[in-house]
């Protein structure tokens, strides 16, 4: 066998269709080619017999073809034709003399030989871009010579040799002119493609591993990994007529017509990667490729717009510009604000004949000529570019708008504005792209009411192109370079560095949350080593080329799971941009704490440093929008510590922690593709988005996890703001305005069914469970309550000191024994002290009942001493602690006078209500307590007031002053609010108004607050100066179809014109002509919407999350007749505008009368009552029920008490 000097190393054509994995000049050895011919004969080639086996029929597949694949630089079609075939005799390795009778195939890409002619996988193959001669060499024999290896023939004549070597010479010329072809095309880079996955796998019947390449839509096998770095190989299997199953742990079978492949990878994780690699190829082979033929018919975009590897199957649909799938992965790594990726082949739906001749219009030919206008070749992408060098280039390139060709007039939004209503009703696609792209506001107003945006005008003047391009582009990202650019990139600043070394326990990365437990047999020992911010990780510690690596630039969280989650008993997870995650694991909790220290201080910055003073479960950074900036997305850093949620934000000072069991709101709006998590405080709200899906589950799971009930012990229930469980607090909350007169109270027991499936939601998520009288019975709730407190594993009073809580009871001195269960008191954990005293403080009111409900203080501790204690009632000391706390509740919880007087003016109130609601005819009858705040909702400012049926909301504004002593001065236009936190906006109710219908419409989220109307002045001047009682003019309309307003799926807001009039608000989608004589609208056209103007409710404001274009704005709720309530949002240019609106709508609602002369001063014969914290609700009762303690409270309602 000649063997050839070997050249230098050279670059690979793409026609090889494999990536070179060796470092360049390294050298390789190729003298053994057959050396397991012979092993592999002995494998059978077919699953049964192939006589009927036919070859391609190529004439018909070009016929499919819309053009020659061949004509594209680089291109070939998936099934080439076969140029020759014929039995050739080889002559392998072992011996100069020793020739084996060969089938060879030679077609345009490949020469392959097989033991048959029937045979459909050939024994090795040859790429026809590798040869790089065909000689003769004696009688009937030629070489054909690669650039490492040299292949023998002989043929059976001089003629047939003479044939076989023209056509080698010339399928050669013509790979070498279409790679000439091919790299002299501006972006038509030469490179070979890179697979999807390769690596070592065991194929049953080679005793040796083999080495494996998924690329595109073909499975390639080599010998090793010098022939893969050659492109020679064995076979490849095309995944058209393939399928992949799982066998075993580690096994799988990739099984065709012809033959089953049945493999075996090293672990189980690698088994389900080689799985997921395998299905994707057949994906790909299964999918059309007529979108992709029609687009690549343009020839920019048959090359990808960014890297320039050839046939490009994907493509952004708003920047429309065709990209490879390598390209595709990085793009959507940008978020679809910035790009919205789909493929070719794959998603037809989306594909329509508007789309596809918008790509042919504009693609990669204008999409290069706007943003790589101005690429430096030392940063232009290659076929073969890393993963993190394409993530630097897009982010550059598209978000950043680093390259992009600037138009003149960049920088004057207006004119941008004007200058995009201009072109979109012209075939100009590409003077749109730029001015979108340079900033112009794809939504902007035009103008023109009848096309007030850039889309109407589209729309109008027939360009549906341009309308294609544009609602596409609806939630495009403006590209920014400054500052204020949507995602900030705070964790680009110079990190201290840090270094680390040591051996770790490592798993295959993988794409998504591990929810199973890995074994202790899939961790891989590795020598780790943190330096210069890149963490390395090698075969051994004395290795000199790492295994894998990965840059801190590129982590985006850090996840530490409980012990013992995984084989090993600490383990730590690394999040990267690239939706990759890396398990580790060590034994020593010292050395896992140390390495992920190490690593939080390599890729968090000093912005955030204190974050990892905290001993954090999970720590890395999220897009967030909060406060007033909802326009923008910034980039966060979080760390969340038990149920504690700290971040750290670019602007503003340091915020105070979440506290997850303590939230309002824990939700998950939009689609799979756009999620946000909103978390709403007291305070403040919060909306995380799912930009990259891997990280954001698992900080949802997480962060749900920490806000929920983490056991059945007390500390690890939700919340209330003093540390009482909410499960304990709504319980005790109905009982107390429900029960507190129901016989037999605690003592009953409710039915076991409804008790069970209570208390399961109320340990669920108690927060979300609201009870109410005629949907839960009393003996229910209160069973769920006891059962709730005797089964905390730890119990009330804890396992440590309930013996010391039992021997207290048995010290005969009162004042002596009082004393030891407050030292006990002081001792209980706070939820558990919290919670002591708030349910004996519920059985003190209880018992002032007992009358009626028959539970004296005797009776409940006979009830709750079992309870509490955990005890199976034997012991009578559980019970006598339980009576002396109820005994001596003032005393031994310090309650002073001015919280018993609350808890004694609450009680009293609330059995008044139900007495006065049974009592029919007396003058009480249909009275409500409720809270009512001044000037802000404060614990300080509250004021309880009892509602008749008559009063006016200027007579509870009086009632509420008059108690505060303020006093009115001129020109104070003292109002009652209703306020609606949820909707963040509030409604000055009208001094007529009467407030009882109001409040039992009120939700939970909802309160009323008296202050000054700041604006009346300027309504009533308003009012008084203008002509007519009607008003029209433009406002900004939407309605109300999604909770939530951040660039998801759901309506904005519209330029409308309206018309109100003394009967009725009408809505119009144009603005209509005017009658000269009046200045009125014309109204022959029936309006878009009508509503009477008396049936709706306005309110000052509109919530932020619906992201209003200005802060002038109001919502409108109309009741229908069938009681459904329709909520929409309207906006105003200017502060006075929406004074002007809302003046109109209370003068015509309440016939002229806004405000009222001279303010009566009533006198009503009223009684002060004051409540507590529980908030009221309207009850019924039974007249039976109640009839023992109507007669007490008449004469007077405090006598219960008078023993305190």
């Amino acid at each position: 066998m000649t063997k050839k000097e070997e050249p230098p190393p050279i670059r690979v054509p793409r026609a090889v269709r494999v990536a070179s994995l060796l470092s360049e000049g390294e050298e390789l050895s190729g003298d053994d080619e057959d050396e397991d011919d012979h092993a592999y004969e002995g494998i059978s080639n077919s699953g049964w017999p192939t006589s009927s086996l036919s070859p391609p029929l190529p004439s018909l597949i070009q016929e499919l073809l819309p053009y020659p694949m061949d004509e594209l630089p680089g291109g070939s079609t998936p099934t080439t034709s076969v140029i020759k075939a014929g039995w050739l005799d080889k002559n392998p390795p072992q011996g100069s003399y020793i020739y084996q009778k060969r089938w060879v195939r030679l077609d345009a890409e490949h020469l392959r030989y097989f033991d048959s002619n029937k045979d459909a996988y050939s024994k090795r193959f040859i790429p026809v871009a590798c040869i790089s001669q065909v000689a003769a060499i004696g009688d009937l024999k030629f070489e054909v010579i690669t650039n490492n290896r040299t292949f023998a023939f002989r043929a059976e004549s001089d003629a047939e040799r003479k044939e076989w070597m023209q056509v080698l010479q010339q399928a050669v010329a013509e790979q070498h002119a279409r790679a000439r072809l091919s790299s002299a095309y501006p972006l038509g880079v030469q490179g070979s493609d890179q697979p999807d996955r390769a690596g070592s796998l065991e194929l049953r019947g080679f005793k040796n591993k083999l080495y494996v390449a998924v690329v595109g839509d073909k499975v390639q096998l080599y010998k090793n990994l010098e022939e893969y770095h050659l492109g020679i190989g064995i076979t490849f299997i095309d995944m058209s007529v393939g399928n992949v199953k799982e066998v075993d742990r580690r096994s799988f079978d990739l099984t065709t017509p012809y033959r089953i492949f049945s493999f075996s990878a090293d672990s189980e994780i690698e088994k389900e990667q080689w799985l997921e690699a395998m299905q994707g190829a057949i994906a790909e082979a299964l999918s059309t490729s007529e979108v992709a033929e029609r687009i690549w018919t343009a020839a920019p975009n048959r090359f990808c717009a960014d890297c320039g590897a050839a046939q490009p199957d994907w493509a952004s649909i708003n920047l429309c510009v065709v990209i490879c799938k390598r390209c595709a992965g990085e793009h959507r790594g940008l978020g679809a604000g910035v790009s919205k990726v789909r493929s070719l082949k794959m998603d037809r739906k989306v594909w329509t004949e508007t789309l596809i001749e918008l790509f042919l219009q504009l693609g990669n030919g204008a999409g290069n000529h706007f943003w790589a206008a101005n690429v430096p070749p030392s940063e232009a992408l290659q076929p073969s570019s890393s993963p993190s060098a394409r993530r630097h280039h897009l982010e550059a390139k598209y978000r950043e708008g680093k390259y992009r060709r600037y138009h003149p007039l960049f920088g004057n939004q207006e004119e941008l504005d004007k200058a995009l209503c201009a072109a979109v009703t012209t075939t100009d696609l590409a003077e749109t792209q730029a001015l979108l792209g340079c900033g112009a506001g794809v939504s902007c107003f035009s103008g023109d009411p009848e096309a007030p945006t850039p889309l109407a005008l589209a729309e109008q003047a027939a360009q549906t192109l341009q309308m294609e391009f544009l609602r596409n582009n609806q939630t495009m990202e403006v590209p920014r370079l400054d500052s204020l650019k949507p995602l900030e990139k705070h964790y680009s600043v110079i990190l201290p560095t840090v270094s680390h070394s040591g051996f770790l326990y490592k798993t295959a990365s993988a794409v998504k949350l591990l929810h199973d437990r890995r074994a202790r047999e899939e961790f891989s020992r590795r020598w780790c080593v943190l330096s210069d911010g890149v963490l390395s990780y090698y075969e051994h510690e004395r290795a000199v080329t790492p295994n894998g690596e990965i840059r801190a630039s590129e982590i985006v969280c850090l996840a530490v799971p409980p012990p013992d989650s995984h084989g090993f008993e600490h383990t730590f997870e690394v999040y990267t941009e690239g939706e990759r995650l890396y398990l580790f694991g060590l034994e020593s909790a010292e050395l896992a704490h140390e390495w992920v220290k190490c690593i939080a201080k390599a890729f968090v910055p000093p912005l955030a440093e204190d974050l990892l003073a905290q001993d954090f479960e999970r720590l890395g950074r999220l897009p967030y929008k909060a406060g007033l900036s909802l326009q923008r997305t910034q980039e966060g850093w979080f760390a969340l510590t038990g149920s504690e949620l700290h971040a750290v934000f670019p602007e503003g000072p340091c915020e105070e922690p979440l506290q997850l069991r303590r939230l309002q709101e824990l939700s998950v709006q939009g689609d799979n593709e756009n999620q946000v998590l909103v978390l709403v405080e007291r305070r403040r709200t919060l909306y995380i988005q799912g930009e990259r899906r891997l990280d954001f589950m698992g900080w949802l799971g997480a962060i749900q996890k920490a806000a929920a009930s983490l056991g059945d012990t007390l500390s690890e229930q939700q919340l209330g703001d003093s540390d009482i469980p909410v499960i304990v607090y709504r319980c005790v909350d109905y009982i107390t305005q429900c029960g507190l007169t129901s016989e037999g109270i605690y003592r009953k027991c409710g039915q076991t069914s409804k008790t069970q499936r209570l208390l399961e939601s109320l340990r669920q998520d108690a927060r979300s469970v609201h009870l109410k009288e005629g949907e839960q019975h009393v003996d229910d709730v209160s069973s769920a309550l006891k059962r709730f407190l005797r089964d905390l594993p730890d119990g009330l009073f804890t396992r440590a000191q309930r013996l010391a809580w039992l021997e207290a009871s048995e010290i005969e001195d009162e004042e002596e024994k009082v004393s030891r269960y407050q030292e006990l008191l002081v001792h209980l954990p706070p939820v558990n002290r919290a919670t002591v005293k708030a349910l004996i403080s519920h059985l003190y009111c209880v018992q002032c009942f007992s009358d009626t409900n028959q539970m004296t203080t005797h009776n409940l501790a006979i009830v709750f001493g079992p309870t509490l204690f955990q005890t199976d009632g034997q012991d009578y000391k559980a019970g006598r602690v339980v009576e002396d706390l109820i005994s001596h509740y003032v005393v031994v919880f310090s309650v002073d006078e001015e919280e018993l007087r609350k808890q004694r003016e609450e009680v009293t109130a609330i059995v008044k209500m139900r007495v006065a609601g049974t009592a029919s005819g007396t003058q009480h009858a249909g009275d409500f307590i409720c809270t009512v705040y001044l000037e802000e909702k404060k614990a300080e400012t509250e004021q309880h007031v009892k509602i008749p049926a008559s009063m006016t909301a200027e007579e509870l504004t009086l009632e509420i002053l008059d108690r505060r002593n303020v006093g009115i001065k001129e020109k104070d236009y003292w109002t009652c609010f209703e306020v609606n936190e949820k909707e963040e906006a509030e409604r000055p109710l009208h001094f007529s108004e009467k407030v009882l219908p109001i409040l039992h419409g009120l939700g939970t989220d909802s309160h009323l607050v008296v202050k000054k109307h700041q604006s009346m002045e300027a309504m009533l001047l308003y009012l008084a100066s203008r002509v007519g009682d009607t008003k029209h003019g433009m406002m900004k309309f939407r309605e109300d179809r999604s909770l939530l307003g951040l660039g998801l799926p759901s309506g904005g807001f519209h330029d409308r014109y309206f018309i109100l009039n003394s009967s009725c608000l009408r809505l119009y989608k144009e603005v209509r002509s005017q009658r000269p004589w009046s200045g009125a609208p014309e109204t022959s056209h029936r309006p878009e919407k009508e509503w009477p103007v008396k049936s709706l409710k306005v309110y000052l404001g509109v919530k932020k999350k619906l992201r209003p274009p200005t802060c002038w704005g109001f919502t409108v709720v109309h009741e229908t007749e069938k009681h459904e309530k329709q909520q929409w949002y309207l906006c105003c240019d200017t502060q006075m505008e929406l004074r002007e609106w809302f003046a109109t709508f209370f003068f015509v609602q309440h016939d002229g009368l806004v405000w009222p002369s001279e303010p009566s001063r009533v006198s009503r014969a009223v009684p002060e009552v004051r409540l507590g914290s529980v908030s009221l609700i309207p009850l019924r009762g039974s007249e039976n029920e109640m009839r023992r303690s109507v007669a007490a409270f008449t004469s007077d309602p405090l006598s219960l008490f008078r023993h305190v």
